[in-house]
Parts: structure tokens; C-alpha cells; sequence
């Protein structure tokens, strides 16, 4: 692993490590009905219930935008994806679709980013953290607040900040596969530069 020198190598990018437009790769993400606290903890993330789902699909070039009442389009284009790409969907969207699917879906074909950068760190970054210094852009709000929307009955700015999180986490994925690394913020410290191979 590398230090960023704070130098932008941005003519490293190699266009053969695109994603292919035919390849079913989908991104996704979801937000929750309920907190942690309200279902007992972590433990118990398919109670947290699914208030709003997003999905992208590279060969269709769309987003797929879903309310629990219709989760199921999300879990078909997952299950019939080549690869599904996320951010901690391993750990915690996966878990809170168990409440939606009999299907094992730690099966399929998975490339969560932040498992890998979890083994290349030591440590578990924060979507933020690496989409910020990476790309320039942040998350538009957090799960807090997509739980009071809900408490609202907002569900169209949990739709749009969803849709930005799966934006981001696609574009991050892009950005990594075509340069070989991303940038991830360290306390008090200049934005270090990981190598990665996605």
C-alpha cells in the first residue's frame, strides 16, 4: 500500500477495466424502517424491516427504485445478476433481506468494497470516507436521518439520498476498477492511497 502524495494520477485510468455493458452487474442498497436499538440490536437485523431498496444494473443502464411492498423486483435483479456490488451488503443488507427471501444470498456472486478494504486496511472505512477523498463527492445525509423520513412519511427523500448512495458506491466501484486504487481519509492526516483490484 501506498501514501497519496497528493499528486491526482488520473491518467492511469485503463478503459479494458470497465465494467462490460452486457455483464448484469448490479449495485445496490437499502434503507431500514427501524433502528438497531428498536429490534433488539444488531443481532437482529431482519427485523429491521426495508423502507426503501435501489438497485442499478450496468446492461440497462437504470436504477430500479422499490418500497418494501416491492422488494421482490430487487431480489430477482440480485438473483440474477453476474455480480452484485455494495458497500457492507454482506453484513448488512443481505441480513435484513432474510426477512424477504428464503434464498441464501451470501451465495451469489458478491464484491462488497468494504470487506475489501477492510483486508488491504486493517480497519472497516466508512462509505464517506473513501467516496470523499476519492471522488469529491459525499453522502447527501445517513441512516439517521433516512429513519426520521420514514417517521415522517418522506419516503421521496429516502428514495433520493438511496439513490445517491448507490450512485456513489457505482461510481467509487468505477473509479477503483479503472485506476487501481481509491483514496481513504485518515484522522488528522492527508487522505491515504490504497492500491486495490477490483
Amino acid at each position: 500500500m501506498e501514501h497519496w502524495d497528493g499528486q491526482m494520477d488520473l491518467f492511469d485510468a485503463n478503459p479494458q477495466r470497465e465494467v462490460s455493458p452486457d455483464q448484469k452487474v448490479v449495485v445496490f442498497d437499502l434503507e431500514t424502517q427501524r433502528s438497531f436499538a428498536e429490534v433488539g440490536g444488531r443481532s437482529q437485523l431482519h427485523k429491521l424491516g426495508v423502507s426503501i431498496g435501489v438497485a442499478y444494473r450496468y446492461d440497462r443502464d437504470e436504477f430500479l427504485v422499490v418500497t418494501e411492498d416491492e422488494i421482490q423486483q430487487l431480489i430477482e435483479w440480485l438473483l440474477d445478476a453476474d455480480l452484485v456490488v455494495g458497500y457492507n451488503i454482506r453484513g448488512f443488507d443481505y441480513e435484513v433481506l432474510r426477512a424477504y427471501t428464503d434464498q441464501d444470498l451470501h451465495k451469489l456472486p458478491t464484491f462488497d468494497i468494504m470487506y475489501d478494504l477492510e483486508e488491504r486496511l486493517g480497519f472497516r472505512p466508512k462509505l464517506e470516507s473513501v467516496a470523499s477523498p476519492t471522488l469529491g463527492v459525499g453522502k447527501s445525509a445517513d441512516g439517521l436521518q433516512a429513519l426520521e423520513w420514514w417517521r415522517l412519511g418522506e419516503v421521496d427523500k429516502i428514495a433520493d439520498y438511496c439513490r445517491e448512495d448507490v450512485r456513489v458506491t457505482r461510481d467509487l466501484y468505477n473509479f477503483g476498477k479503472r485506476h487501481r486504487w481509491v483514496h481513504v481519509d485518515r484522522f488528522g492526516g492527508k487522505p491515504r492511497k490504497v492500491e486495490v483490484n477490483w
